[in-house]
């Protein structure tokens, strides 16, 4: 469509190119045109379809004499096929040639007659004894179709025939390339390209062999590496490649030279070529890019979609490659190494199947080809194939040997899967096709040592699951096992068991991120994507688990038991009118409530303090991954380097490497944070837990915390001084008495500073608390003081200081059916986290050289909140492959559930304090 023509008898006058042409109508005693189109000529025996001179099959067209003069009249010459001639007419009909030497050799002349036979062009005598006739017929499996192709019609038999009589190499070459376009179909019953080629194979052994090889047959393409079963593993595993390789040093050798020899569908040998010019990749890319995908131990991917249109005009003739991987020699000289090829749509028999690991059962070849646009063409090879078939999916995988400490590989092997397309509409159709070089080791001991691992860590955690129960049921006062202690360990079990899948994958990606990343003589490999399903699943796991302990956590932590104990006492008398009588009565004075609120409002403030601060730890571990460049580390290569080039091929990402750097860095920075808080910041600029029980001390408050039914905290807050509702200048002089050593110590016991305690309360003790707590907690929460009516108020009020008073007095050891006594824990009760003694008769109060009762706060369990964050980090990094989503999303759930922390825990503490929400600020 974008120049024209003259139409037959017509001449062309001049043309410029495009749709600048004039043409002329030749007389009618010259009708015909020459054959370039700008002359008028008589035809003596007759016209084409274009208008121009036509002869005989045998004869050749002359339209000009030897000195290129224009006759008038056109001549049709016999060409002379006698002896020493032996000229037959060209393709074109132009010129004499020497006609095909098989015509020579069978019949002494140009004419292949009765009973030689004529086939594909080529002449062969009657008496010979040729190949069975060929099946010229293509199988794509895929479609379900089979095709007679118009390229096998026309060259498979003459090419089994020439290859057979005359061992000729081009025809040979040319029917292997048919039998590999029929995707190595192996049936000895069948004559399609590859039953031809079998036979000649197996009738040809006199040739001998090519480099002592023995599926290589001499003059015969190498095809396939035998049909005896586990030869594949014998090919793949018996013999190392000669060469080692190493990512750092002076002997740092990552390269991996592959070599291609390619031959066009005709049989004829093309080139060599190199890989790196990226002839295996059907996608566009850079040459740096290409060039990286053959650097040892940088796994490669690529994919893209590529329209019909385009395959069919960039690979209209196929062609076919064998490849090798040259390698030098101990004396310097360079050797090529065959690398066998696993087609997945080998069209095999029941003893073959290219697919699964087993590659006992494995067929292996050698030739292959990316896009077939020519088997698939019927009747008229000009035309648009009907099916095309297409190499969709290429991997070469390169093994480690296991245990090698040298770098030494087996062969590489090249698998391939191809895609049959039925051409419909070649400008909106598209295929999907990908090329990658993958890198693997075998997994299997890697994958018995983290079994071993997560039985035995499991079964501890089992055991551990177990205590944490025992020491729940004696903590409940319940030593029956019912549903619901068989239902709180399983929740021990779940924290327990998220931990060990913790360890775990944090072991697994921090060992290959250091012995990968590091090594110098190649010794380990990354696992594959698919060889990381597992360890994802494991990732999976230790978050479902955590969260689970996690959300038990908090469930735990806002529904505690919390009473403030004023120690005040009114000082002196006050006038108050009794309403109703008019009559004016001396009552004790009020004790401030103002001390209770505030220290109401100091514990609300710190329910959620951590130990590290969750904003600064997600801004520093996204720098350092993305600011930094630790991410680079996660990408699978050989390069242990923070900062890539961006014109320089990415790696795909491991996810096992993400992992283990997101995870080492949260670790990390978490680790220098707890240090600097614990060491510096703590001590030099303030400790606010240990600041809260000093301002109990200093308030005359005591706080009364149980975190199960009979066990909980005790912070001692008596004031020394007897008081702490007073005025500035008495509260300085009670603070300088302390400071001079002139007034008692602050401990609960005479003559100590022990302030904090873990208490063991009795059965007796719990019930009688409860008692009265019954009436000081209602359906609707605290009293509201404008909307409460005066009867519930009154009585809420009497429960507090009833409540106050009970608790005072139990400190203080009035009730000596509930009194309790002090001891120093046992240093295993310590490490198991229970008590060995029931607090049958007496309470126990457990003297504490920490701050223990932050376990009923955020501070208590960094470890867990810690461990949190950094799977709810990684699964969102593993699922999105994106370190700041990952981060963005962290910080949100961190602010969310700190929010329902805050606003639920002032809820309970304003419920079971009888604290006005309202003054919590």
């Amino acid at each position: 469509g974008s120049s024209c023509v003259c139409q037959p008898g017509y001449r062309m006058v001049s043309s410029n190119g495009g749709s600048s042409v004039i043409c002329e109508k030749c007389p009618e005693n010259m009708s015909g045109v020459t054959q370039d189109g700008w002359n008028c000529i008589i035809c003596p025996k007759g016209l084409t379809s274009e208008g121009k001179c036509k002869c005989l099959n045998s004869e050749i067209l002359v339209e000009r004499s030897s000195d290129g003069t224009l006759l008038n009249e056109a001549l049709c010459m016999l060409c002379n096929g006698s002896e020493q001639s032996f000229s037959a007419p060209d393709a074109s009909g132009n010129r004499c040639v020497r006609c095909e030497q098989t015509f020579i050799n069978v019949s002494k002349s140009c004419d292949c007659s009765s009973p030689n036979i004529l086939t594909g062009g080529l002449c062969f005598s009657g008496s010979e004894s040729l190949p069975p006739k060929g099946v010229a017929t293509v199988r794509f499996g895929q479609l379900g179709i089979t095709l007679m192709s118009a390229w096998f019609l026309k060259n498979l038999q003459s090419s089994a025939s020439a290859c057979w009589s005359y061992s000729n190499l081009t025809a040979c070459q040319a029917l292997g390339n048919m039998c590999v376009m029929n995707m190595n179909s192996w049936s000895s019953s069948s004559s399609d390209a590859c039953g031809l080629f079998q036979y000649i194979y197996v009738n040809t052994a006199r040739l001998g062999v090519v480099h002592s090889i023995a599926f290589w047959r001499h003059n015969l393409p190498w095809l396939y590496y035998g049909d005896q079963p586990g030869l594949a593993s014998q090919v793949l595993e018996a013999n190392h490649f000669p060469t080692t390789f190493s990512f750092k040093g002076t002997d740092k050798d990552v390269k991996l030279q592959f070599i291609a020899a390619s031959f066009d569908a005709a049989g004829n040998f093309l080139k060599w070529q190199s890989l790196e010019g990226g002839i295996l990749q059907l996608c566009p890319d850079t040459e740096t890019k290409l060039n990286a995908a053959y650097a040892f131990g940088t796994t490669y991917q690529q994919s893209c979609k590529i329209s019909v249109s385009k395959i069919l005009l960039d690979f209209a003739n196929p062609i076919f490659y064998d490849l090798f991987l040259e390698y030098n020699g101990d004396n310097g000289q360079q050797y090529l190494w065959a690398v066998p090829v696993l087609n997945l749509n080998l069209q095999y028999s029941e003893m073959f199947v290219n697919q699964g690991s087993n590659m006992n059962n494995w067929l292996l070849t050698r030739r292959f080809f990316l896009v077939d646009a020519l088997s698939g063409r019927e009747n008229d090879l000009g035309k648009i194939p009907r099916v095309i078939r297409i190499a969709s999916k290429i991997t070469i995988s390169i093994r480690l040997v296991s245990h090698t400490q040298r770098g030494t590989i087996y062969p590489p092997l090249i698998t391939i899967a191809y895609t049959d397309v039925l051409v419909q509409n070649p400008e909106t159709q598209s295929v999907m096709v990908s090329f990658s070089v993958n890198y693997e080791m075998d997994q299997s001991e890697a994958q018995v040592q983290t079994d071993i691992a997560l039985g035995v860590l499991g079964g501890l955690a089992v055991l551990w699951s177990l205590l944490k129960t025992a020491g729940w049921k004696k903590r409940t006062g319940s030593s029956i096992i019912d549903l619901q202690t068989v239902l709180k360990f399983l929740l021990f079990y779940a924290g327990d068991l998220a931990n060990v899948f913790f360890i775990i994958t944090v072991g697994t990606g921090i060992y290959w991120l250091v012995f990968f990343k590091g090594q110098q003589f190649v010794s380990v490999l990354l696992p594959l994507p698919s060889q990381e399903e597992d360890f994802v699943t494991y990732v999976a796991c230790a978050f479902s688990l955590k969260a689970l302990q996690f959300l038990q956590l908090l469930v735990s932590q806002l529904t505690v038991d919390i009473f403030f104990i004023d120690w005040e006492r009114p000082k002196g008398k006050v006038l108050k009118v009794v309403e109703g009588e008019g009559v004016t009565k001396s009552t004790a004075a009020p004790v401030s409530i103002w001390r209770t609120y505030f220290i109401a409002n100091e514990w609300n403030e710190i329910q959620t303090l951590r130990k590290l601060n969750p904003l600064f730890q997600v801004l520093a571990v996204l720098f350092f991954l993305e600011v930094v460049g630790f991410s680079n580390l996660a990408l699978m290569d050989s390069s242990s380097s923070l900062t890539r080039s961006s014109e320089s091929y990415i790696a795909p990402w491991s996810r096992i490497l993400r992992f283990g750097v997101s995870a080492a860095l949260w670790l990390a920075i978490a680790f220098l944070q707890v240090i600097f808080f614990s060491v510096f910041y703590e001590r030099f600029v303030e400790d606010k837990i240990s600041q809260f029980a000093d301002l109990c001390c200093m308030s005359n408050i005591s706080v009364f915390l149980l975190s199960h039914s009979c066990f909980g905290y005790y912070i001692h807050g008596r004031s020394v001084h007897g008081h702490a509702d007073t005025n500035m200048e008495e509260m300085n002089m009670n603070l300088k008495r302390e400071a001079e050593n002139l007034c008692s110590q602050r401990g609960l016991l005479p003559n100590t500073d022990g302030q904090t305690f873990q208490i063991s309360i009795s059965r007796k003790m719990r019930l009688h608390y409860d008692r009265i707590h019954e009436t000081l907690t209602r359906k609707h929460g605290p009293v509201r003081l404008l909307d409460s009516s005066a009867n519930t108020f009154e009585q809420s009020t009497r429960a507090y200081n009833t409540m106050n008073k009970f608790l005072g007095s139990f400190i203080d050891h009035v009730h000596k059916e509930m009194d309790y006594i002090v001891k120093d824990k046992l240093l295993l009760e310590r490490i198991l986290g229970m008590e060995f003694m029931e607090p049958i008769e007496k309470s126990i109060f457990y003297n504490d050289e920490g701050h223990s009762f932050s376990d009923v706060l955020y501070y208590g369990n960094e470890t867990t909140l810690l461990i949190f964050d950094i799977l709810f980090f990684s699964v969102v990094d593993l699922a999105s492959q994106s370190f700041v989503l990952a981060a963005i999303l962290t910080y949100l759930q961190q602010e969310i559930f700190r929010f329902i922390r805050n606003t639920l825990g002032q809820k309970n503490l304003a419920s079971k304090t009888l604290v006005d929400e309202r003054f919590l600020i």
